[in-house]
């Protein structure tokens, strides 16, 4: 019966009031959920209760920071502390981030590291170098295009990477060791650019096929070419196989380090891959090619590899996988255009730059004095490398010192003198 319809008095409040699950009863003087209750409310429906049995007042209190309580499901909701607000704002510093050492929590980067998530979405210097990259084969499609009338060299002789003349690539950067020094035994004159027949009928001086200007009667010295050969390919099949790469292994690998640290890495390698092929490559075949650069940054997969193998899925596997591919990789030097000593220089000062510079995660204080080890020993030596090679190049003969490793990037042939001499 509806007690306002009698014009009676409400029922008294009971002490004790059944609980809204219907387990228990609950005192009504301690329940702060009773007050503000409308008469005709008491015996509604209850109000909605957190999992963990907490209403939502109650929630709403501690949220709002107006006590604290020891109960666990009450941090569910509650706001961080200011203290660890203010850690988790603050910036790493610029060296700490190039190596990977900040604040960043060591749980959290393993279980990034196991998602695949790196330092950054998107690999930005890798799609600027292949935009760039792409612009310059095209640019050397046209110019041998304007000298022979086709834009990949048939005469007089086939590139067998479908690509412009040997002439040409020398003209537009390759890697030329007599463009960079003096060189015996070199003849002073090349097939002009335009020339299609065999042997070859219209003859320039090398200063005009070296190109940028010539020496103006000095001795050559154009030492760009260890930078400029990076971004010139032999041809389509060449320009491919280095872009899917690119794009791929170069691509994951700045994600994980930040574009910084890829962009020194990336140089690094390919630079030092020219230098090496510099010394010990034939001295009369050009060299071109991202091959070097690109192999630095494979490098640094090893480096990931063997420094995170407990975080990596199936990583024996994994090392067979990425060692088939480093043999077809070198197996690649021999063709042409393209030159071995550039992938092993790669490889080589990959490996050290990578080392110092890849965000390895050091779960224990004993793998982090074992990393920093290996940095302090990387650095001076992909210096001393660097130095030796470079003093080596200019001064000396490196066939002296090194007869058979021209073998490492040549197979013998009738047209290359049998890897020997300037491979004239």
């Amino acid at each position: 019966m509806d007690y306002r319809q009698n014009s009676q008095s409400p029922p008294a409040i009971p002490d004790r009031l059944p609980s809204p699950s219907g387990f228990g009863t609950r005192d009504s003087a301690s329940d702060s959920t009773i007050t503000g209750y409308r008469d005709d409310d008491l015996y509604s429906v209850p109000r909605p209760r957190s999992f963990f049995g907490k209403s939502e007042a109650s929630l709403m209190h501690n949220a709002a920071g107006m006590g604290h309580s020891e109960n666990y499901q009450d941090l569910e909701y509650a706001e961080p502390p200011e203290e660890e607000s203010k850690l988790n704002n603050e910036k790493t510093a610029p060296f700490q981030s190039l190596l990977g050492v900040g604040k960043y929590p060591t749980d959290q980067r393993i279980e990034d590291k196991k998602r695949g998530i790196g330092r950054q979405k998107y690999p930005i210097v890798v799609w600027i170098l292949t935009i760039i990259m792409v612009g310059v084969f095209i640019n050397e499609l046209v110019v041998n295009s304007k000298a022979q009338g086709t834009p990949v060299s048939f005469k007089p002789v086939v590139n067998p990477m479908l690509g412009p003349s040997e002439s040409a690539l020398i003209n537009l950067g390759a890697r030329f060791p007599p463009c960079m020094k003096a060189v015996q035994d070199i003849p002073t004159s090349l097939p002009c650019l335009n020339d299609t027949a065999n042997p070859p009928n219209l003859v320039c001086s090398m200063e005009d096929v070296c190109g940028f200007g010539g020496f103006h009667g000095e001795t050559p010295n154009q030492w760009y070419r260890f930078i400029t050969a990076i971004f010139l390919h032999a041809g389509f099949i060449h320009i491919l196989l280095n872009m899917v790469a690119q794009l791929t292994v170069s691509a994951q690998i700045e994600r994980e380090m930040g574009s910084a640290g890829f962009f020194i890495t990336y140089f690094s390698a390919g630079i030092f891959g020219n230098v090496l092929g510099g010394n010990f490559s034939l001295v009369g075949a050009p060299s071109i090619g991202a091959s070097g650069a690109i192999f630095g940054t494979v490098a640094v997969t090893w480096v990931d590899l063997f420094a995170h193998w407990k975080y990596q899925y199936r990583p024996g596997r994994k090392l067979a996988f990425m060692t088939i591919e480093l043999i077809f990789g070198i197996a690649l030097g021999y063709i042409p255009y393209v030159d071995n000593f550039a992938h092993l220089g790669g490889l080589c000062m990959g490996l050290l730059v990578g080392t110092t510079l890849y965000p390895v995660i050091s779960p224990t204080k004993r793998h982090k004095l074992i990393m920093w080890g290996f940095r302090l020993a990387a650095i001076p030596l992909a210096v001393v490398l660097f130095v030796v090679l470079i003093r080596n190049f200019y001064t000396s003969d490196p066939y002296a010192a090194c007869s058979g490793c021209r073998y490492l990037s040549c197979i013998p042939t009738s047209s290359n003198n049998h890897c020997q001499g300037t491979g004239q």
